[in-house]
């Protein structure tokens, strides 16, 4: 039988490439491989032997239930005409792999950044969502030349302990695996009716056709989160030098709007929010209108050049 997910990739991949944007494989080091959505045009110089972007940079950087391009199917067309639009499958999603035992978001945000250098890429906007904003945060952290701008969606600094814990109570699993690495159509089920404000209703086939295509690297991708669990006594809050603008689903019940105020305050005068009304924890796919419009206004903020017509 037709696996329905399966058969949307390949549509999903040519709608990427008539926005704009295609796949480039890139070694990172030995051993270590990066898939990137890239702009076409950086491409088309074959003589360059570092494509350089010709627009300010917006690099997507996708969450943990699936790779960059389903994550930002909806944002990466709103933002080509303006931006030159990185989208990076993250290490063990997507094509990305790596023979490193190291699985911290210290190692995943240190890739990325390898990866985007190589593309020639000096300064950036990095958006985040999730697991994304975390590995974006120690980007930044680690990175301020590359890093200038960055917009958060659904995210914490760090996942410490406490956090973990309560959260995975709040919720009603056991742990972070038992939410994010469903294994069967109950557990997909309970992972979209957290992640989704307006309860939403697919055949079982469904749910079975994207267990087989979305949680590949199973073992690998239950030691990210592992390794993404810091003890209370670790945490610290960096003294970030970029704009860092909070863009919020209202009805998040994973990462609850509540954080993101804190985290407000912690960041300082230098951070900004906002919120979605009527969306959860997915609010760039329940209101990606909404979400690319925000996303874009922020954009323009810091690009003011564009400004015009990025509105």
């Amino acid at each position: 039988m037709v696996n329905l997910v399966a058969i949307q990739k390949p549509l999903m991949q040519w709608l990427m490439k008539m926005a704009g944007v295609k796949p480039h494989l890139l070694e990172i080091k030995p051993g270590t491989t990066m898939n990137f959505w890239v702009p076409v045009e950086t491409l088309k110089n074959k003589k360059a032997s570092v494509p350089q972007p010709n627009k300010p940079v917006v690099v997507l950087v996708h969450g943990f239930a699936a790779e960059g391009i389903v994550t930002w199917q909806f944002q990466v067309a709103s933002l080509t005409k303006d931006y030159s639009v990185y989208i990076p499958d993250l290490l063990f999603f997507g094509a990305s792999i790596t023979d490193s035992p190291d699985r911290s978001p210290d190692f995943q945000a240190q890739c990325l950044a390898a990866g985007l250098r190589k593309l020639g890429v000096e300064s950036c906007t990095v958006v985040g969502f999730s697991y994304g904003g975390m590995v974006a945060f120690k980007m930044a952290e680690m990175y301020p030349d590359l890093v200038k701008n960055m917009v958060i969606s659904g995210s914490i600094l760090a996942m410490t302990d406490s956090i973990s814990h309560a959260t995975m109570t709040r919720l009603g699993f056991s742990s972070s695996s038992d939410l994010l690495l469903p294994k069967s159509v109950d557990g997909c089920k309970a992972l979209l009716s957290v992640a989704v404000y307006k309860k939403l209703w697919f055949p079982n086939r469904l749910f079975k056709d994207f267990l087989e295509v979305m949680f590949n690297n199973r073992k690998e991708r239950s030691e990210l989160l592992e390794a993404l669990v810091i003890s209370n006594k670790d945490p610290n809050i960096p003294n970030f030098s970029q704009r860092i603008h909070l863009l919020w689903g209202e009805n998040d019940e994973i990462f609850k709007i509540e954080h993101a105020h804190n985290m407000k305050q912690q960041l300082g005068d230098n951070t900004t929010f906002q919120s979605i009304k009527k969306s959860g924890h997915l609010v760039h796919l329940e209101r990606p209108c909404v979400y690319s419009k925000c996303l874009n206004a922020f954009l323009a903020s810091v690009h003011n050049n564009r400004s015009k017509t990025s509105n």
